[in-house]
């Protein structure tokens, strides 16, 4: 019996996984439409039905190119950085309970921060092994902001947790049933969102990455699969903040119509942001994370657990 729960777990994450890599695959279609409409241009709207194969064929070329490495590169810690960024991000999704062999994370958002604070390392890696002034720049760009963020985000989801009394995720739909919590706490939805903006490396806050100063950041020298790996660990990341804020905020987690399209509009204001707004500097980006969102945080951490206490 056991070996069978194990075999079925395994089952459950292989579909997770593959249904997570067709999501980022169609994400990217997405956003390259929605920016094609956004700038009055036309997307790759054309291979195929309505540029559905775009994406595989993308895949396909970044999998079959050359794989070339700088010569003073750090071989081994550069080969393995993205694997391990993707392998990290996968391992996040793990927290959603799927209904067929419903694993349920008591302790699912401590696992969620440590992931996400594991991520940075990857980054860090990736930029300091390619051994270029470049891509070590982006890579350290990419440290402080992700760290500063992930303060506010942890103090955000703490104002949460201190709601519903509990760091399992399945518990947020059973507080949610006559109220959202983007209702009740709606400042710190919207600090979320744009934290989140910052952890993905995603417009207006992708430093790490940023063209006219870095000449592309820290993946600068990744090609081939290296860099489809990076790649689809930043989209696969993007999907779970969008779905962590449907989960939170949203009324919670259930395997409804309307609940992917709640998901379906948080992804797409991701990139609404991204084809609307112009990148920020990097002395406010700063300035918003210690000056701004950890004092909002940590003041509304305050009013809802004197909240809690006086509904209790």
């Amino acid at each position: 019996m056991y070996m069978m729960d194990l075999i079925l777990f395994f089952l459950g994450m292989l579909i997770l996984v593959l249904g997570v890599l067709i999501g980022v695959a169609f994400l990217t279609l997405l956003e390259r439409k929605i920016l094609g409409y956004i700038q009055i241009r036309k997307g790759p709207n054309k291979v195929g039905f309505m540029g559905v194969l775009q994406p595989f064929s993308d895949a396909i070329k970044l999998f079959t190119k050359e794989q070339i490495y700088p010569n003073y590169s750090n071989y081994l810690s550069y080969y393995f950085s993205p694997v391990v960024s993707f392998m990290l991000s996968l391992m996040i999704w793990m927290l959603i309970p799927y209904y067929f062999n419903m694993i349920s994370f008591n302790l699912g958002i401590l696992f969620f921060l440590c992931c996400t604070s594991l991520g940075v390392y990857t980054v860090m890696i990736a930029g300091w092994s390619s051994n270029s002034n470049y891509a070590l720049l982006g890579g350290l760009r990419a440290v402080a902001q992700t760290i500063s963020y992930e303060v506010s985000l942890a103090l955000l989801l703490m104002s949460s947790v201190i709601m519903i009394m509990s760091f399992n995720m399945m518990n947020y739909i059973l507080y949610q049933n006559l109220i959202w919590f983007i209702f009740l706490m709606l400042p710190l939805s919207l600090c979320w969102f744009s934290s989140s903006l910052a952890e993905t490396n995603r417009t207006p806050f992708d430093f790490a990455e940023g063209e006219s100063e870095l000449v592309s950041g820290f993946n600068i020298e990744y090609s081939s699969g290296g860099f489809a790996l990076i790649f689809l660990a930043e989209y696969s990341s993007i999907l779970f903040m969008s779905l962590l804020f449907v989960l939170i905020y949203l009324g919670g987690y259930n395997l409804t119509f309307f609940f992917y399209l709640k998901l379906s509009l948080i992804s797409f204001l991701f990139i609404w942001v991204r084809g609307t707004l112009p990148r920020y500097r990097y002395d406010k980006l700063m300035y918003l994370a210690w000056k701004i969102y950890l004092p909002i945080s940590l003041n509304f951490l305050l009013f809802y657990l004197g909240f809690k206490i006086i509904l209790m």
